[in-house]
């Protein structure tokens, strides 16, 4: 009898489990767009942001049920969205900033530079974050008339976005993607494995030893010593020394990874093309496939521990729970 009992509670428990997990993960969602989508952010479980090519930019306040496309006024491609608060938002596209102080409701375009700035090229700006409401950095490289990267570029503002200077950095390659720990620690990742790092808000960078020569197109660190960088051919790297050290974590994948994203200390994800989504569970130490139900690349990452966004080619959103 007691036998009996037991396999049909374990029935039972095992049946609602594969319900759960069946019902979990990675969905798609309407995105009402056909344009590659490549930055999401959510200030909320309702409030959040995409952007992509042709500077489409479209908004939710009821968690990605219904989106509502802005009117930026440009044909730049944006590619990157970031708040530092709940009012307080900016993103870049190509040659141009703009900025948010009411939530989103309205945007405008900012000036960061001015024509002679930039004698020898043209800015393209990739990636933006603040260290406070003063104190922020901008990433990308100077072009030539072909398209070329000719310089790395690294701006500095110190009054919330209205005016900024060029910082000199050593690197010249392209980076493109940056992010700050508290208002001292800061690191930027880019072309040619390059992870420069600064301890004192941006103002001077050294150079760390990644030990790869791939690109790396996204940084993202818990606190000032444990982080993460992810790139060509399926690069993973992470630190517990701030960057002193960098280990490259075997997954498996060859494909480009876009984006790493950790929800808390322990869980993180990873995405990146073809449909690649990984996560993790232990610190990043090792990475496990999901199923993302798509074989579109992945550019963009939103996480948090109750929810998740990514965004990728040809409109594609995906939303998890």
């Amino acid at each position: 009898m007691f036998t009996r009992v037991f396999l049909l509670n374990l029935s039972v428990f095992v049946f609602f489990s594969i319900t759960a997990v069946a019902q979990s993960g990675w969905k798609a969602a309407a995105s009402q767009t056909t344009a590659d989508l490549v930055a999401v952010y959510f200030t909320s479980a309702e409030r959040g942001w995409v952007a992509g090519d042709a500077g489409y930019l479209a908004s939710t306040s009821d968690g990605g049920q219904t989106w509502t496309k802005y009117p930026l006024n440009t044909t730049e491609d944006i590619n990157e969205i970031y708040f530092r608060n709940d009012d307080n938002g900016y993103l870049v596209a190509g040659r141009k900033m703009f900025i948010t102080r009411d939530a989103g409701r309205t945007w405008v375009e900012t000036v960061i530079f001015r024509p002679g700035d930039f004698r020898n090229g043209t800015p393209e700006f990739l990636s933006i974050r603040f260290a406070d409401k003063k104190r922020g950095l901008v990433v990308g490289s100077v072009l030539n008339r072909k398209g070329d990267v000719v310089d790395s570029l690294v701006m500095r503002t110190s009054d919330g976005g209205e005016t900024w200077q060029r910082l000199i950095v050593p690197s010249k390659g392209e980076l493109y993607h940056l992010d700050y720990n508290g208002s001292s620690h800061a690191w930027i990742v880019g072309d040619n494995g390059v992870i420069l790092a600064s301890t004192d808000g941006g103002d001077n960078w050294a150079l760390q030893r990644s030990g790869t020569t791939n690109a790396l197109f996204n940084v993202d660190f818990r606190d000032d010593n444990e982080g993460y960088a992810v790139g060509e051919k399926g690069t993973i790297l992470r630190t517990e020394t701030g960057g002193a050290t960098w280990e490259k974590v075997s997954n498996g994948n060859i494909v480009s990874l876009m984006r790493v994203d950790f929800a808390d200390d322990k869980n993180g994800w990873i995405v990146g093309h073809g449909g690649t989504i990984l996560s993790s569970g232990d610190r990043g130490r090792t990475w496990i496939r999901q199923e993302s139900r798509s074989n579109v690349s992945l550019y963009g990452l939103f996480t948090t521990k109750k929810y998740g966004w990514a965004v990728g080619a040809k409109g594609t959103l995906l939303r998890f729970r």
